[in-house]
């Protein structure tokens, strides 16, 4: 595997059977396919569907926020609010995607993305049960395993939150 960004500007073709191609949108994913490239699992999987992506380029996902996560039992209990580190988190596994189509690898090869830095992290409005994240994130370098990308989540439209994160290529015995 190589640390290169290969391919650009929707060259890359999706994968027969898995991925599909969206008009205008590049290639999308559903929660199967999605299983292959994060080794997160329930309670912490927090990416329900990619719904398009550019190898080496961008991807959008999405998050559906139900009443029913954990987390909101005790954040807050009178007016639940999504924590802003998981908001960040969900950012994150939509780069590892990102960087596993990009490289052409899955966790089940043996690599791994560890998140290694979160600069520039803005909040703008509280996410609540029933709200539904857009995140986009665009890989902006990716050189001697080091990746980073730029991300904004958006619930109907509007921009919550924003990050640039940057994550770490390592090669795990699986």
């Amino acid at each position: 595997m190589t640390d290169e960004v290969p391919l650009k500007n929707g060259e890359a073709e999706c994968e027969a059977g898995a991925a599909k191609r969206v008009e205008g949108a590049g290639c999308a994913m559903d929660i199967h396919e999605v299983l292959k490239y994060l080794p997160h699992r329930y309670p912490f999987l927090l990416i329900d569907r990619v719904v398009s992506f550019t190898p080496g380029e961008s991807l959008v996902a999405l998050k559906n926020v139900t009443f029913n996560e954990h987390y909101f039992t005790g954040h807050f209990p009178r007016r639940p609010v999504m924590p802003g580190v998981l908001i960040l988190e969900a950012l994150a596994q939509a780069t590892g995607i990102l960087a596993f189509k990009t490289a052409q690898t899955t966790p089940a090869s043996g690599s791994t993305y560890y998140l290694a830095a979160i600069d520039n992290a803005r909040f703008k409005q509280p996410v609540e049960p029933g709200d539904q994240m857009i995140l986009e994130v665009k890989l902006t370098r990716a050189m001697r395993g080091v990746w980073k990308f730029s991300g904004e989540v958006k619930v109907d439209g509007r921009i919550v939150a924003s990050a640039d994160l940057m994550c770490a290529h390592r090669e795990v015995d699986v």
